[in-house]
């Protein structure tokens, strides 16, 4: 068995041809650049892309193991240049009528990633996709499918693939942020017992989400949700797998074989963009103890077009579980700052960081006294306080990251 250094959640921003699959996402996030990010500068061994049910990806693809860069492994999974895995998925946006605070029945919407073992049942993903309307344009990303989560899964599973909810507890789109207050509330028990995984998201961590009982058996993965090169394996996870493929990937998410999440790494919460619930309209961000279901100024309350509510509320608003206490099997969460979000590391001091080691060696691996000689005292002196957890933070919300505090000393 080896550890492996994997995001799972990367946007495309344009295919080959220059055509946008993710809107929102960098026009230089191409399949052929993301693989090679990973390789050169972030060190990530197997990346999930999760806009490939795109067919002009699918071209990409397709051109890429004819000219040899890439090749289908057996156990699934595309090798690239025999460094980096690519795991093929799609992310999708379901619809389902659930009962909300109020009473009222509503449609709410939550992101699942839907992950392939090989082309051949990716592009029987994109085909049904395509059927009947269920997405209106199959080129671009997290459209809505016209499918409840039940009806992707059972699509997905029919086909051959693995679901796993995405950034599970962010206001916009996550399904226990923005749909329900249980997942058993819209899956059946059969579909609930063979999602393997949940994502947290980047305002939540391992802490937070075992407050929600039913998730007690879930393996908890922790990815980037990259939509430019430089946020690549902002979070990650370390996967002990026999082999880099998409099966002992499934087998890990599963626990079986030996295989496991050995590590969630991922920001602290607070720099999450919605760890706590904020008013536009008053730029407040709630500091009261959780949960916050209003705004603390002007007195909005969450269902108001300008009060967004925080991942911190939300958990705090639905759990029943008031103990911490991780289940055996739930690795540690470890809070680790990227690179370019450490005070006072500039674009010229990271460059001279990843020309010299990858970012997983910089933050795992590299000396403090190599630090100091690439990159000064002062920011060798930073990597470490970020590696063991000892930088502070101040928290984030309503779409606005939390900032990481200088050591006043420094």
């Amino acid at each position: 068995m080896k550890s492996y250094f994997v995001d799972l959640h990367v946007h495309i921003g344009r295919a080959g041809d220059g055509s946008p699959v993710k809107i929102t996402a960098a026009r230089s996030l191409t399949v052929a650049n993301i693989l090679e990010e990973c390789m050169v500068r972030k060190g990530i061994d197997m990346v999930g892309i999760v806009d490939v049910s795109s067919p002009q990806v699918q071209i990409d693809l397709s051109r890429l193991i004819e000219s040899g860069v890439l090749r289908e492994m057996d156990g699934g999974g595309l090798r690239y240049k025999e460094r980096v895995t690519l795991i093929l998925g799609g992310e999708v946006e379901t619809t389902d009528r659930v009962i909300d605070e109020s009473g009222q029945q509503r449609d709410r919407s939550a992101h699942c990633l839907c992950y392939f073992p090989h082309l051949a049942e990716l592009r029987d993903f994109t085909r049904e996709m395509s059927k009947q309307g269920r997405v209106k344009n199959p080129s671009l990303s997290s459209q809505k499918c016209g499918l409840t989560m039940q009806g992707l899964w059972e699509l997905v599973n029919n086909i051959g693939g693995v679901l796993i909810p995405a950034h599970a507890f962010t206001p916009h789109k996550g399904v226990y942020g923005s749909c329900v207050r249980r997942i058993t509330e819209i899956l059946t028990p059969e579909a609930w017992a063979s999602i393997p995984a949940v994502e947290l998201g980047l305002s939540s961590d391992s802490n937070y989400a075992d407050m929600i009982s039913e998730l007690s058996d879930k393996t908890f993965v922790s990815n980037s949700d990259a939509h430019s090169r430089p946020k690549i394996g902002r979070e990650y996870n370390v996967i002990t797998m026999q082999e880099p493929t998409f099966a002992d990937l499934v087998m890990a998410l599963r626990r079986e074989g030996g295989r496991a999440v050995t590590g969630n790494y991922g920001f602290d919460p607070k720099l999450g963009k919605y760890h706590r619930t904020y008013c536009e309209e008053c730029c407040c961000t709630a500091d009261l103890d959780p949960p916050v279901t209003a705004c603390t100024r002007c007195g909005a309350i969450i269902d108001g077009r300008n009060v967004v509510r925080g991942v911190l509320d939300r958990i705090f608003q639905i759990r029943d579980n008031d103990s911490t206490k991780p289940p055996g099997h739930r690795p540690v969460y470890r809070h680790q700052i990227p690179l370019e979000n450490l005070p006072g590391v500039g674009k010229k001091t990271l460059n001279k960081l990843l020309e010299s080691h990858t970012e997983m060696e910089i933050l795992h691996i590299v000396s403090a006294a190599e630090l100091e000689g690439i990159a000064g005292v002062q920011t060798a002196e930073l990597i470490i306080l970020a590696r063991e957890g000892r930088l502070e933070v101040a928290p984030g919300g309503g779409g606005h990251y939390g900032r990481v505090k200088k050591p006043v000393d420094s």
